[in-house]
């Protein structure tokens, strides 16, 4: 008779998985609370006391770890030496394990959980014995997750017997079961030991969706999300209208929330691959609005907007009048969602919480490594320094700083020019900074008298001022630093212009 040891946490399904085997004449072990609603099913039962002659001690923390159980699991069918030392010792086999895990995720997640109450929740005896099965896996199986109850019963049902196919699909399930497990224990006491960067970085997701296909439909593409409290990003949005999102609209989404989360005013940000194209703040959503679409008409076309406030019906009928691939907000008002569902495809996301700062690492993966550093979260020094002759005033001061919120967040080498608390011109990505400002202007064509301009680094060469000057831009912010300052500072006094070294900059490469 085949034996299954079954003791799981997840008890979805688990009765009438376990009344379908003994119908096909397997025999069950179980213990804990398992057994006890397997008893309460009418399920005939064997206790694992009954098969280690040991009882659970240590309040349940020891009940599996014996040889009886083990020796059963591990002791390959087709070796003469170990069938031999499995009579010897009267040990009988298991053919199956069903087991899932203490809950280690929920707990360590759960607001006021004391420590003690985590510790109890790292399971010993569970990982112990779906390793030992899944590493057996020619000769036993071993399932975790209840959605293979079925394909389980059919292959035993339609062939007696589960494949050996079939047996390493189920192994490869528990080792990634086991070692996204052990990353969150990890990550645990990396954290309550203040271990910033550890020797082994292990990390872990979960498969959010399969998605169309990645940046180009050669590529294929997958959403995995980040284990723990994804409040306020788009692996914890609610989409709520709208086609699948795509790789590209997950990643440019995610640009436009990062610059999202620099403002505290009701604020649109407009993004086309993962850069801003415009941003605005205004008293209303809608006059942000307007301004973020009067930064760039053309790009914001298919593009992605994100609000900080609930969309209401004026805006949303702005949005409504383009093309837009997607709109994220934290909410959207009952009239702006009649007119924005008018179109079938465009998505719409709520993410709640959606001004929260996100404190995980900012990772990329290069060939053969990965790049682990802290994410940008300081804006300003304390001590930036006014180092021309000129102050600027109250109204450039303020939009400075708007301008150097943007300008935090696209790629190097970056500018941003900006007037009445919204972009005009957006440099980026270029190779030379002088370039950018070249590019900033000439987006910004005729609204530039009067604007400031955000450098996320600083000017090498005078150039970028003597440029700037003869537009009638009359402050900069940015980081200083170069060998040159000097004469940068010199340019500018010329030019009655007001700048701003920060001392601190915002590369984004």
């Amino acid at each position: 008779m085949k034996r299954a040891l079954i003791s799981v946490f997840d008890k979805e399904g688990i009765v009438e998985f376990a009344e379908a085997l003994t119908k096909l004449g397997w025999e069950i072990i179980s213990t804990g609370g398992t057994s006890k609603v397997l008893s309460e099913a009418g399920i005939d039962i064997l206790e694992v006391e009954e098969i280690t002659n040991f009882p659970e001690i240590l309040d349940g923390r020891v009940k599996t770890l014996n040889p009886y159980i083990h020796g059963g699991l591990l002791y390959k069918r087709d070796d003469e030496g170990h069938v031999k030392t499995i009579e010897e010792m009267g040990i009988g086999a298991i053919d199956m394990v069903v087991n899932n895990l203490y809950p280690f995720e929920k707990t360590v997640n759960t607001e006021g959980i004391s420590q003690a109450e985590i510790i109890e929740n790292i399971d010993i005896g569970g990982p112990s014995m779906i390793r030992a099965a899944a590493k057996n896996y020619r000769h036993v199986s071993v399932i975790v997750d209840p959605k293979d109850y079925d394909l389980v019963l059919d292959e035993l049902t339609k062939a007696g017997r589960i494949s050996e196919e079939t047996n390493r699909y189920l192994a490869a399930k528990v080792f990634n079961y086991t070692a996204y497990y052990d990353a969150l224990i990890a990550k645990y006491f990396n954290e309550i030991s203040e271990t910033q960067f550890p020797d082994r970085l292990t990390l872990t997701y979960e498969k959010e969706q399969d998605l169309r296909y990645g940046e180009n439909p050669h590529q294929a593409a997958a959403f995995y999300r980040e284990i723990g409290d994804v409040t306020g990003t788009l692996a914890g949005a609610k989409q709520v209208h709208g086609k699948a999102l795509s790789f590209n609209n997950i990643n440019d989404a995610n640009g436009a929330l990062k610059v999202l989360k620099e403002f505290d005013e009701p604020t649109i940000v407009a993004v086309k691959h993962s850069n801003p194209c415009g941003i605005g703040s205004g008293e209303s959503l809608e006059e942000a609005y307007i301004k973020a679409y009067e930064c760039d008409k053309i790009s914001i076309f298919g593009g992605i907007i994100a609000a900080n406030r609930v969309i209401d019906k004026a805006v949303a009928e702005h949005i409504n009048s383009i093309f837009i691939e997607v709109v994220l907000a934290p909410g959207f008002s009952p009239e702006a969602l009649e007119v924005l569902t008018q179109k079938e495809n465009i998505r719409l996301l709520e993410i709640a919480d959606i001004e929260k700062e996100i404190h995980e690492f900012d990772t990329k993966k290069v060939f053969g490594g990965l790049l682990v550093q802290e994410r940008d979260k300081i804006l300003l020094l304390d001590d930036m320094e006014i180092v021309t002759r000129r102050a600027p005033t109250d109204k450039e001061l303020e939009d400075l700083i708007f301008a150097w919120k943007a300008a935090k967040n696209i790629n190097s080498n970056g500018v941003v020019l900006a007037k009445d608390k919204a972009t005009i011109g957006i440099g980026l990505g270029e190779v030379n900074r002088v370039w950018a400002v070249e590019n900033a202007i000439e987006r910004g064509k005729d609204k530039l008298e009067g604007s400031v301009l955000a450098s996320d680094g600083f000017f090498p060469f005078k150039d970028s001022i003597e440029a700037l000057a003869k537009h009638g831009i009359k402050a900069v912010i940015q980081p200083g630093g170069s060998i040159r300052d000097e004469e940068v500072i010199e340019e500018a006094d010329k030019n009655d212009m007001a700048m701003i070294f920060t001392g601190i900059r915002h590369f984004k490469h």
